[in-house]
C-alpha cells in the first residue's frame, strides 16, 4: 500500500514523505477462549524484556467467534458470515468426519444466504482450505501435546537414572515413581539404546 502511495515521489530525496500511520488488526477465530479484544505486542515474544524496546509492533486482536464483537460482525457482513460458516463447521465436526462437516456447512450456508455467492463460485477451494486449516490447527494441538509428553518422559528417564545410581531395583523404582514396572524397563532399555 505504501509503495502505491509513494510511487510518484522521489524516494532518494531528503524531503520526508508523509504516510498514514499503520494499523495492524488480527481476526481471531481459534478455539481457545480469548477476550473480545486484546493488544498483542511483538516485544512480548522477546527473550529479554526491555522497558523501551528498539523495535515494537502492536496489533489489535479481535475475537470473531460467536458471542464476541457483535457490532463488528454486524457492520462487516462478510466477516460476520465467515464467522457463522466456521461455527457451523466446528459444530458439525464434533459428530461427523471433517470433510462431511465442511460439505454440510457449505451447503447450509448457500441455502441460508450466508456467503452464498462466494461459496457457490469457490466451493472446491473453500473445502480444500477449510480442511487444511482445520487439520493444521489439530496438528499444532497434537504437536504441543507430544512436546509435553516428551518432556514428561525425559524427566521420568532422569529420575530413573538417579534411582538406578542409588541401587534401586526396577520394582522399587516403579513403586517410587508410581509407574508400571514394564514402563520403567522400557525406558531403561530405550535409554541404553539411545
Amino acid at each position: 500500500m505504501y509503495s502505491v502511495m509513494t510511487k510518484d515521489h522521489d524516494l532518494y530525496s531528503e524531503k520526508m514523505i508523509s504516510i498514514p500511520a499503520p494499523r495492524f488488526v488480527i481476526f481471531y477465530n481459534g478455539e481457545k477462549k480469548r477476550p473480545e479484544q486484546e493488544v498483542l505486542r511483538l516485544s512480548d515474544a522477546y527473550f529479554i524484556r526491555e522497558e523501551h524496546p528498539a523495535l515494537e509492533l502492536e496489533a489489535v486482536m479481535l475475537n470473531i467467534n460467536a458471542g464476541n464483537n457483535p457490532e463488528l460482525l454486524k457492520a462487516c457482513k462478510s466477516l460476520g458470515e465467515y464467522a457463522e460458516y466456521v461455527a457451523k463447521v466446528r459444530r458439525y465436526a464434533k459428530d461427523m468426519a471433517l470433510a462431511e462437516a465442511v460439505e454440510r456447512a457449505i451447503t447450509e450456508c448457500i441455502q441460508e444466504g450466508i456467503l452464498a455467492d462466494f461459496l457457490e463460485r469457490n466451493r472446491a477451494e473453500v473445502k480444500k482450505v477449510s480442511l487444511y486449516e482445520y487439520d493444521a490447527e489439530k496438528h499444532m494441538r497434537q504437536v504441543r501435546e507430544e512436546a509435553k509428553e516428551d518432556g514428561r518422559m525425559e524427566l521420568l528417564q532422569e529420575q530413573i537414572a538417579k534411582k538406578l545410581e542409588k541401587g534401586l531395583s526396577v520394582q522399587e523404582i516403579a513403586e517410587a515413581l508410581e509407574e508400571e514396572p514394564d514402563t520403567i524397563r522400557n525406558l531403561i532399555t530405550h535409554k541404553k539404546e539411545g
